[in-house]
């Protein structure tokens, strides 16, 4: 981002860091003795995507060896690769005057009637600046640094301070939303966890329990093979072939997905396969045949991914790529059922070591799922988890609207594209951070 292409405000300026702001200095005559505690901030406390960092350890003086001399109120910005790049930096809140923090970070503070540290902090992650900083690092390779002279000399541009502070106070109100929904999925993810165990240990019932091979389960519930109450399947059309195939424009085509491990990824699949980088129509007598059906349980069988334990349900007919696996209910068994349950299965049990990981039918087959005899019961445990996912997927996505939300008003609000007063903020709070 040149600052010198961009049309600006006339009442706005174009300044260096360095005379906007000021880097933190250690005061002459400051002395610690080695039996005084001293707060230290590693590079571990430093958040990424918060704003303010209160936590700290304490350290004798004695101890003290080595740091970056830092006062309360400071905006820290990690100096190392890759801490800088992943937009490691925070605003020191603490209640003590000072303390010290890694050698890895850089202090700065905003200078009064001229400057907001917070204005600067949400400028430090429009991704042109920090993209043109982390160029500028300098040293071997995984062990770069971003200078201070660097980071000093960075042209920005510097509205005057009311509109620096109503900036960083609109960006700061979509940054504690997307804060808010991170700690409500943590929550809600948690809630999911629990809920899993109780349901899949203890069921809907207050039934009495019995031990099984796999732990206790309700009384009346059975231990059952997923090779007797399930098909492990892979499909017989393989994804070379089905990349190959033109797709169908008959009368009565379905659609049809191609997944691979990096679908599982993809936004919107984060427990059903809703969309897929390949996808082709097909006649539906050859989906039927060839292909995987919807309502399959999808995981990893080959290499690393089987360690990240993703399952998938498929939503329409699928082809499997060849790292892939799926297993599919019978009659007696619901399929959201067995879906939550295999959230539950750590699929590295019964994975065959060597230099390549990898599960196959045979190691699925003997593997004991925990069965409601009455399949409504097997629908309510699944309805009951179903609800808790409902919720998560809600803040997922309200965090992908205000992530999305984040970056625009960033962009835009940094480069004068849109100007704060013109925002309509009269129901909303704004506040210093």
């Amino acid at each position: 981002m040149n600052m010198n292409e961009l049309t600006l405000p006339a009442d706005w300026q174009v300044k260096p860091i360095r005379e906007a702001y000021t880097f933190t200095h250690k005061p002459r005559g400051l002395r610690i003795s080695a039996e005084d505690a001293v707060a230290f901030l590693p590079m571990d406390a430093i958040p990424i995507g918060r704003v303010h960092v209160s936590a700290y350890e304490e350290r004798l003086g004695g101890k003290l060896s080595s740091g970056t001399y830092i006062e309360n109120g400071d905006l820290l910005v990690a100096k190392i690769t890759p801490s800088f790049e992943n937009g490691k930096q925070a605003i020191v809140d603490w209640q003590k005057p000072f303390g010290f923090a890694t050698t890895e970070v850089i202090p700065l503070q905003e200078i009064a009637n001229v400057s907001d540290k917070f204005y600067l902090f949400h400028l430090l992650l429009h991704p042109e600046i920090r993209s043109d900083l982390a160029g500028k690092m300098e040293g071997t390779t995984g062990r770069q640094r971003l200078s201070k002279a660097v980071l000093g000399s960075r042209l920005i541009p510097l509205p005057p301070l009311p509109e620096q502070q109503k900036i960083a106070a609109v960006l700061g109100l979509v940054q504690r939303a997307i804060e808010q929904q991170e700690r409500l999925i943590a929550l809600t993810t948690e809630l999911k966890k629990t809920l899993l165990h109780q349901l899949f240990t203890q069921g809907l019932r207050g039934e009495p329990q019995k031990e099984t091979e796999i732990g206790l389960v309700p009384e009346s519930w059975n231990t059952t093979p997923l090779g007797a109450c399930c098909d492990i399947l892979s499909g017989s059309l393989s994804y070379t072939d089905f990349l190959k195939m033109e797709s169908s424009d008959e009368d009565g085509a379905v659609e049809c997905m191609g997944v691979k491990v990096s679908d599982m990824n993809l936004p919107g699949n984060e427990s059903r396969f809703v969309r897929a980088n390949l996808s082709k129509r097909l006649p539906v007598a050859m989906a039927e045949r060839k292909l995987i059906p919807s309502n399959t349980v999808v995981f990893p069988k080959r290499g690393a991914a089987i360690a990240t334990n993703k399952k998938r349900l498929t939503t329409t007919w699928t082809v499997l790529d060849p790292n892939l696996i799926g297993v599919r209910a019978k009659d007696v068994v619901d399929p959201e059922f067995l879906f939550h349950w295999s959230q539950t299965f750590d699929l590295r049990k019964i994975t065959d070591p060597g230099t390549t990981p990898q599960l196959n039918k045979k190691d699925l087959v003997p593997v004991l799922l925990p069965l409601p005899k009455e399949i409504e019961e097997q629908r309510e445990i699944a309805h009951a988890i179903s609800c808790v996912d409902n919720k998560l997927r809600f803040y997922q996505q309200k965090l992908s609207s205000f992530t999305d939300l984040f970056r625009t008003l960033l962009h835009q609000l940094m480069m004068a594209q849109i100007r704060v007063d013109q925002l309509d903020l009269s129901h909303m709070e704004l506040r210093r951070q």
